[in-house]
């Protein structure tokens, strides 16, 4: 494969690290995803503010940006109205800041939890259907916002050790504005209690695959390594990814941030990536 033909990699940083890797981003329209929307006091302060910094940094820009949205006790299917509501108003206000920010992806956590084996996980009689319910009216409000500001919801998996409840939940909607979004060190994890390993996660979501977070493990922590770190086969991952008929988000999201240009130097050496 040559060169120009390769998947080309962006990555996930907070607006303070953008002037970092601005050039580097700038350069080849990379993907990346702002990750301030995250915290609660950016949603409960002066996001404008903020927003309008990043679009400054950005001057220039005409890739495909996006943000991660809120998740710390952010579950999409809590049975209490009163949390839904809170979740809902929270992923609401996440969507506001990427109005501002002209994003157009919004990464959200599975609501998935469940202990046991990975083919039982959300069959019949595992509330499966009732969670479905749920997730739909959380995110009733934030769907109708990342419609009006063309913003897709990706749903990431994070403990999930089976594909097919996160790509029927993606299916349920039946909208383009809701995809699927594979982290490779999550699912690196959960092959280790029975779940499939990151490229076979790629094929099984196929063309609902809408974003990619890349960052490597030992398999033990979510330890969000440089890529070349960890033990994670990322031959299987870009084979599996070149099998596409469409271009996922592939978002580097590496805890150091000093491992993000490690990263993207290892995937060229290897000859996987640009």
């Amino acid at each position: 494969m040559t060169q120009t033909l390769l998947p080309l990699v962006g990555a996930a940083m907070p607006i303070s690290v953008l002037p970092d890797y601005r050039d580097w981003i700038l350069a080849d329209q990379r993907d990346l995803e702002l990750q301030d929307a995250i915290f609660a006091d950016v949603l409960d302060g002066d996001w404008a503010a903020l927003a309008r910094q990043a679009r400054e940094l950005l001057d220039g820009y005409s890739g495909r940006l996006g943000i991660h949205g809120p998740f710390d006790g952010m579950t999409l299917t809590s049975r209490d109205p009163k949390v839904r509501a809170l979740v809902s108003e929270r992923l609401c206000t996440a969507l506001e800041f990427a109005g501002e920010l002209g994003a157009s992806h919004m990464v959200v956590h599975s609501p998935f939890l469940f202990f046991g084996g990975a083919f039982l996980a959300h069959g019949p009689g595992q509330r499966r259907t009732e969670d479905t319910e749920l997730a739909h009216a959380t995110l009733e409000a934030p769907l109708q916002i990342a419609r009006q500001i063309g913003c897709t919801l990706v749903i990431e998996n994070i403990v999930d050790t089976n594909p097919a409840p996160l790509l029927a939940l993606v299916e349920s909607f039946q909208s383009e504005h809701v995809r699927a979004s594979l982290d490779a060190g999550h699912a690196s994890l959960t092959n280790r209690i029975g779940g499939p390993p990151p490229d076979q996660w790629i094929r099984a979501v196929g063309p609902l695959l809408g974003h990619i977070h890349l960052q490597d493990t030992d398999g033990n922590l979510d330890r969000h390594w440089a890529l070349g770190d960890g033990n994670i086969n990322w031959f299987a991952v870009f084979e599996a990814l070149s099998e596409l008929q469409h271009q996922p988000r592939l978002i580097l999201e590496i805890r150091n941030k000093a491992g993000i240009a490690r990263s993207a130097q290892w995937l060229v050496a290897q000859g996987l990536a640009r």
